[in-house]
Protein backbone atom coordinates (compact mmCIF):
# COMPACT_ATOMS: atom_id res chain seq x y z
CA UNK A 1 0.00 0.00 0.00
CA UNK A 2 1.32 3.80 -1.13
CA UNK A 3 1.29 5.85 1.63
CA UNK A 4 0.08 9.06 0.50
CA UNK A 5 0.54 12.53 2.92
CA UNK A 6 -1.53 15.99 1.91
CA UNK A 7 0.19 18.67 2.99
CA UNK A 8 -3.10 20.37 4.18
CA UNK A 9 -1.09 18.98 7.94
CA UNK A 10 1.09 22.03 7.13
CA UNK A 11 -1.20 24.66 5.17
CA UNK A 12 -0.70 27.28 7.79
CA UNK A 13 2.69 27.52 7.25
CA UNK A 14 5.68 27.55 4.48
CA UNK A 15 6.32 24.40 2.86
CA UNK A 16 9.84 23.42 3.27
CA UNK A 17 12.72 20.78 2.70
CA UNK A 18 12.37 19.92 6.32
CA UNK A 19 8.80 18.87 6.18
CA UNK A 20 9.09 16.77 2.99
CA UNK A 21 12.10 14.95 4.97
CA UNK A 22 9.70 14.66 7.78
CA UNK A 23 6.98 13.22 6.20
CA UNK A 24 9.68 10.74 4.17
CA UNK A 25 10.96 10.10 7.58
CA UNK A 26 7.51 8.80 9.06
CA UNK A 27 7.23 6.61 5.99
CA UNK A 28 5.57 8.36 3.66
CA UNK A 29 6.04 7.57 -0.44
CA UNK A 30 4.41 10.06 -1.93
CA UNK A 31 2.52 13.61 -1.19
CA UNK A 32 -0.32 15.66 -2.15
CA UNK A 33 0.23 19.12 -2.56
CA UNK A 34 -2.49 21.91 -1.29
CA UNK A 35 -2.26 24.58 -3.60
CA UNK A 36 -2.48 27.92 -0.96
CA UNK A 37 0.11 30.20 -2.34
CA UNK A 38 0.87 31.25 1.01
CA UNK A 39 2.04 27.43 1.94
CA UNK A 40 3.61 26.65 -1.23
CA UNK A 41 4.03 29.28 -4.58
CA UNK A 42 2.88 26.90 -7.39
CA UNK A 43 3.17 30.15 -10.08
CA UNK A 44 6.78 30.15 -9.64
CA UNK A 45 9.24 27.83 -11.46
CA UNK A 46 12.13 28.29 -9.07
CA UNK A 47 9.91 27.07 -6.39
CA UNK A 48 8.26 24.11 -8.44
CA UNK A 49 12.12 23.09 -9.20
CA UNK A 50 12.68 23.12 -5.10
CA UNK A 51 9.84 21.02 -4.93
CA UNK A 52 11.13 18.47 -7.31
CA UNK A 53 14.66 18.72 -5.63
CA UNK A 54 13.07 18.14 -1.94
CA UNK A 55 11.12 15.01 -3.27
CA UNK A 56 13.62 13.40 -4.92
CA UNK A 57 15.97 13.79 -2.59
CA UNK A 58 13.80 12.20 -0.50
CA UNK A 59 12.54 8.63 -2.49
CA UNK A 60 9.16 11.06 -2.61
CA UNK A 61 7.00 11.74 -5.36
CA UNK A 62 3.65 14.14 -6.52
CA UNK A 63 0.82 11.87 -5.84
CA UNK A 64 -1.66 14.63 -6.72
CA UNK A 65 -2.43 18.34 -6.18
CA UNK A 66 -5.78 19.98 -4.38
CA UNK A 67 -6.45 22.94 -6.68
CA UNK A 68 -7.04 26.62 -5.33
CA UNK A 69 -9.43 27.26 -2.99
CA UNK A 70 -8.82 30.73 -2.37
CA UNK A 71 -6.78 33.90 -4.44
CA UNK A 72 -4.40 33.97 -1.27
CA UNK A 73 -0.97 35.36 -0.96
CA UNK A 74 -0.16 35.02 2.52
CA UNK A 75 -0.12 32.47 5.28
CA UNK A 76 -3.59 33.94 6.75
CA UNK A 77 -6.37 32.87 4.69
CA UNK A 78 -8.70 34.66 6.82
CA UNK A 79 -9.08 37.79 3.58
CA UNK A 80 -8.68 35.53 0.94
CA UNK A 81 -10.44 35.49 -1.85
CA UNK A 82 -12.72 32.65 -2.59
CA UNK A 83 -12.41 30.43 -5.96
CA UNK A 84 -15.49 28.78 -7.50
CA UNK A 85 -15.57 27.13 -10.65
CA UNK A 86 -19.14 27.02 -10.62
CA UNK A 87 -19.65 30.69 -10.03
CA UNK A 88 -22.48 32.72 -12.23
CA UNK A 89 -20.43 35.40 -12.68
CA UNK A 90 -18.57 34.73 -15.75
CA UNK A 91 -15.19 37.25 -14.94
CA UNK A 92 -15.14 35.28 -10.97
CA UNK A 93 -15.28 32.11 -13.07
CA UNK A 94 -12.85 32.61 -15.49
CA UNK A 95 -10.34 33.70 -12.70
CA UNK A 96 -10.88 30.40 -10.87
CA UNK A 97 -10.24 28.83 -14.30
CA UNK A 98 -6.84 30.51 -14.78
CA UNK A 99 -5.69 30.37 -11.21
CA UNK A 100 -6.13 26.47 -11.54
CA UNK A 101 -4.47 26.38 -14.75
CA UNK A 102 -1.47 28.14 -12.99
CA UNK A 103 -1.45 25.14 -10.63
CA UNK A 104 -1.47 22.08 -13.17
CA UNK A 105 1.32 23.74 -15.37
CA UNK A 106 3.60 22.84 -11.75
CA UNK A 107 3.58 19.31 -13.89
CA UNK A 108 5.60 20.68 -16.37
CA UNK A 109 8.50 20.34 -13.87
CA UNK A 110 7.09 18.02 -11.56
CA UNK A 111 4.97 14.73 -12.31
CA UNK A 112 1.44 14.07 -10.99
CA UNK A 113 -1.72 11.93 -12.00
CA UNK A 114 -4.37 14.05 -9.96
CA UNK A 115 -5.75 17.08 -9.82
CA UNK A 116 -8.97 17.16 -7.13
CA UNK A 117 -10.72 19.88 -7.46
CA UNK A 118 -13.97 21.48 -5.71
CA UNK A 119 -17.14 22.15 -7.49
CA UNK A 120 -19.10 24.58 -4.90
CA UNK A 121 -18.59 25.65 -1.89
CA UNK A 122 -20.92 24.52 1.63
CA UNK A 123 -23.29 26.92 1.53
CA UNK A 124 -24.04 26.85 -2.12
CA UNK A 125 -27.59 26.40 -2.39
CA UNK A 126 -29.02 24.11 -5.55
CA UNK A 127 -29.22 26.30 -9.01
CA UNK A 128 -29.22 25.24 -12.92
CA UNK A 129 -26.58 27.97 -13.05
CA UNK A 130 -24.62 26.72 -10.88
CA UNK A 131 -24.56 23.07 -12.64
CA UNK A 132 -23.96 25.24 -16.29
CA UNK A 133 -21.71 27.67 -14.92
CA UNK A 134 -19.82 24.12 -13.60
CA UNK A 135 -19.90 21.90 -16.52
CA UNK A 136 -18.58 25.26 -18.39
CA UNK A 137 -15.42 25.44 -16.48
CA UNK A 138 -14.61 21.95 -16.63
CA UNK A 139 -14.77 21.46 -20.06
CA UNK A 140 -12.34 23.85 -20.24
CA UNK A 141 -10.08 22.38 -17.45
CA UNK A 142 -10.12 18.81 -18.45
CA UNK A 143 -9.20 19.79 -21.84
CA UNK A 144 -6.14 21.66 -20.03
CA UNK A 145 -5.52 18.61 -17.77
CA UNK A 146 -5.82 15.83 -20.26
CA UNK A 147 -2.82 17.37 -22.71
CA UNK A 148 -1.03 17.19 -19.73
CA UNK A 149 -1.31 13.82 -18.44
CA UNK A 150 -3.83 14.87 -15.52
CA UNK A 151 -7.18 12.99 -14.77
CA UNK A 152 -9.20 16.19 -12.63
CA UNK A 153 -11.19 14.42 -9.83
CA UNK A 154 -14.01 16.35 -8.61
CA UNK A 155 -14.34 15.86 -4.37
CA UNK A 156 -17.49 15.59 -2.75
CA UNK A 157 -17.58 18.33 -0.13
CA UNK A 158 -20.27 18.76 3.13
CA UNK A 159 -23.42 21.07 1.37
CA UNK A 160 -26.27 20.29 -0.74
CA UNK A 161 -24.11 20.15 -4.23
CA UNK A 162 -21.20 18.35 -3.84
CA UNK A 163 -22.75 15.01 -2.28
CA UNK A 164 -21.17 11.71 -3.82
CA UNK A 165 -24.95 11.09 -6.12
CA UNK A 166 -25.53 14.65 -7.11
CA UNK A 167 -21.22 14.73 -8.46
CA UNK A 168 -21.89 10.91 -10.18
CA UNK A 169 -25.14 12.24 -11.95
CA UNK A 170 -23.26 15.36 -13.01
CA UNK A 171 -20.67 13.24 -14.73
CA UNK A 172 -22.84 10.83 -16.22
CA UNK A 173 -25.12 14.05 -17.82
CA UNK A 174 -22.10 16.19 -19.05
CA UNK A 175 -19.92 13.15 -20.31
CA UNK A 176 -16.61 15.07 -19.32
CA UNK A 177 -13.79 13.33 -20.41
CA UNK A 178 -11.09 13.27 -18.34
CA UNK A 179 -13.28 13.94 -15.23
CA UNK A 180 -13.68 11.27 -12.31
CA UNK A 181 -14.50 11.38 -8.45
CA UNK A 182 -11.97 11.81 -5.30
CA UNK A 183 -14.04 10.44 -2.23
CA UNK A 184 -13.82 12.08 0.72
CA UNK A 185 -14.67 9.43 3.36
CA UNK A 186 -15.01 12.58 5.84
CA UNK A 187 -17.32 14.56 4.33
CA UNK A 188 -19.23 11.44 3.44
CA UNK A 189 -18.92 10.71 7.32
CA UNK A 190 -20.81 14.35 7.98
CA UNK A 191 -23.83 14.34 5.35
CA UNK A 192 -24.48 10.69 6.61
CA UNK A 193 -24.43 7.00 4.88
CA UNK A 194 -21.20 6.87 4.08
CA UNK A 195 -21.53 3.34 2.98
CA UNK A 196 -24.32 3.93 0.88
CA UNK A 197 -22.53 6.88 -0.69
CA UNK A 198 -19.53 4.85 -1.31
CA UNK A 199 -21.08 2.08 -2.97
CA UNK A 200 -23.13 4.65 -5.46
CA UNK A 201 -19.84 6.03 -6.93
CA UNK A 202 -16.82 2.94 -6.64
CA UNK A 203 -16.65 2.71 -10.38
CA UNK A 204 -15.74 6.81 -10.60
CA UNK A 205 -13.60 6.85 -7.55
CA UNK A 206 -9.55 7.46 -8.85
CA UNK A 207 -8.31 8.89 -5.81
CA UNK A 208 -9.36 9.30 -2.13
CA UNK A 209 -9.18 12.12 0.91
CA UNK A 210 -9.05 10.00 4.20
CA UNK A 211 -9.55 11.30 7.22
CA UNK A 212 -12.09 10.59 10.52
CA UNK A 213 -14.44 12.91 12.28
CA UNK A 214 -17.56 12.30 14.50
CA UNK A 215 -20.10 12.83 12.28
CA UNK A 216 -20.60 16.62 13.22
CA UNK A 217 -18.02 18.58 12.28
CA UNK A 218 -14.87 18.51 9.82
CA UNK A 219 -12.41 17.97 12.35
CA UNK A 220 -9.97 16.32 9.90
CA UNK A 221 -9.21 13.20 12.09
CA UNK A 222 -6.68 10.75 12.03
CA UNK A 223 -8.56 7.57 11.31
CA UNK A 224 -10.05 5.49 14.24
CA UNK A 225 -10.32 8.61 16.45
CA UNK A 226 -14.02 9.09 14.91
CA UNK A 227 -17.06 7.46 14.19
CA UNK A 228 -16.39 5.85 10.69
CA UNK A 229 -16.30 2.25 10.24
CA UNK A 230 -12.83 1.43 8.57
CA UNK A 231 -12.77 -2.23 7.74
CA UNK A 232 -16.21 -1.36 5.82
CA UNK A 233 -14.91 1.60 3.63
CA UNK A 234 -11.47 -0.21 3.00
CA UNK A 235 -13.08 -3.02 1.76
CA UNK A 236 -15.94 -1.42 -0.60
CA UNK A 237 -13.34 1.77 -2.01
CA UNK A 238 -11.43 0.53 -5.52
CA UNK A 239 -8.60 -1.87 -4.91
CA UNK A 240 -5.26 0.30 -5.50
CA UNK A 241 -6.98 3.54 -5.10
CA UNK A 242 -4.12 5.82 -3.95
CA UNK A 243 -5.25 6.09 0.12
CA UNK A 244 -4.47 9.92 0.75
CA UNK A 245 -4.25 11.09 4.39
CA UNK A 246 -5.96 14.71 4.75
CA UNK A 247 -5.12 15.58 8.57
CA UNK A 248 -5.87 19.13 10.13
CA UNK A 249 -2.70 20.54 12.03
CA UNK A 250 -2.82 19.37 15.48
CA UNK A 251 -3.29 21.50 18.36
CA UNK A 252 -0.24 21.97 20.50
CA UNK A 253 -0.61 20.75 24.12
CA UNK A 254 0.93 22.35 27.06
CA UNK A 255 3.98 22.25 27.90
CA UNK A 256 4.33 20.51 24.44
CA UNK A 257 6.03 22.10 21.10
CA UNK A 258 4.74 22.69 17.46
CA UNK A 259 7.25 19.80 16.59
CA UNK A 260 6.01 17.13 19.37
CA UNK A 261 2.58 17.67 18.37
CA UNK A 262 3.54 17.25 14.54
CA UNK A 263 5.49 14.15 15.38
CA UNK A 264 2.78 12.59 17.12
CA UNK A 265 0.71 13.22 14.32
CA UNK A 266 2.78 11.61 12.06
CA UNK A 267 3.64 8.50 14.16
CA UNK A 268 -0.15 8.19 14.49
CA UNK A 269 -0.72 8.43 10.69
CA UNK A 270 1.83 5.64 10.44
CA UNK A 271 -0.12 3.94 13.37
CA UNK A 272 -3.22 3.94 10.93
CA UNK A 273 -1.71 2.61 7.72
CA UNK A 274 -0.23 -0.04 9.85
CA UNK A 275 -4.12 -0.67 10.19
CA UNK A 276 -5.30 -0.16 6.99
CA UNK A 277 -2.77 -2.72 5.62
CA UNK A 278 -3.94 -5.71 8.40
CA UNK A 279 -7.11 -5.21 7.67
CA UNK A 280 -6.99 -5.46 3.93
CA UNK A 281 -4.38 -8.32 4.34
CA UNK A 282 -7.53 -10.34 6.99
CA UNK A 283 -9.98 -9.68 3.93
CA UNK A 284 -7.68 -11.60 1.42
Amino acid sequence: MQRILSTYLFVNRKLTAALVGESAQAGFSAIELFCSRGHFDYRSSDDARELSSWLSGNHLTLNSIHSPTNRDFHLSRDSAIPLSISDPERLRRQEAVDEIKRALDLVEHVPFRYCVQHLARARDIPDERLWDAAFSSLEHLSLFARHRGITLALENTPGEIATPVNLKAFLERTRLTGVKLCFDTGHANIEGGLAEALESVCDQIVTTHIHDNRGERDDHLLPYAGTIDWDATLTALPAQVPLVLELKEPAVAVGSTDAQAFAGTLKGACTAFDKFEQTLADKK
